[in-house]
């Protein structure tokens, strides 16, 4: 089975709480059931800080979803209680002020193309998205050089 490659757009907060668990678990918002039903042992996943518009840490998921409804992650909305979960495994993991802004490298990934060059924004809403492995490297690599990157 071909792996997929996904985007998790998400908080800040909800990066820090993901980061609280020891990168071993990752929810997935109610809305986005078919796409958590897609998610297999062996995808890769990058998780983009909202806000900060930085990419934060890789990881390989290491289970098929579960649905499960303990609130753990903190929603826009109430009550949203981020039920669709996966195990994970950590690969790049930068701390906080290494994130790796996007607008470094919107002219090297294909999915932000979609939208106007003025609007590139507009790719990085919405909690789920499948992008292609290209891309998905050439974010893996930028999160790499900042991780291995002489302190300022």
């Amino acid at each position: 089975m071909a792996v997929n490659h996904w985007l998790i757009v998400t908080s800040p907060e909800n990066i820090a709480i993901t980061r609280s668990l020891g990168f071993a678990m990752q929810g997935i918002k109610s809305r986005h059931r078919k796409k958590a039903e897609r998610m297999q042992p062996g995808d890769r996943m990058v998780l983009y800080a909202t806000g900060r518009q930085a990419f934060a840490f890789t990881a390989t998921i290491t289970s098929p979803y579960w649905e499960e409804h303990t609130p753990v992650w903190d929603g826009r909305k109430k009550g949203e209680d981020y039920p669709f979960r996966v195990r994970i495994e950590p690969v790049v993991v930068l701390p906080e002020e290494r994130y790796v802004p996007v607008v470094g490298l919107l002219g090297e990934l294909e999915f932000p193309r979609k939208w106007p060059a003025e609007h590139w924004h507009l790719a990085f809403q919405g909690n789920v998205h499948v992008i292609s492995p290209a891309d998905f490297e050439r974010i893996e690599a930028a999160m790499r050089a900042a991780a291995a990157a002489p302190a300022a």
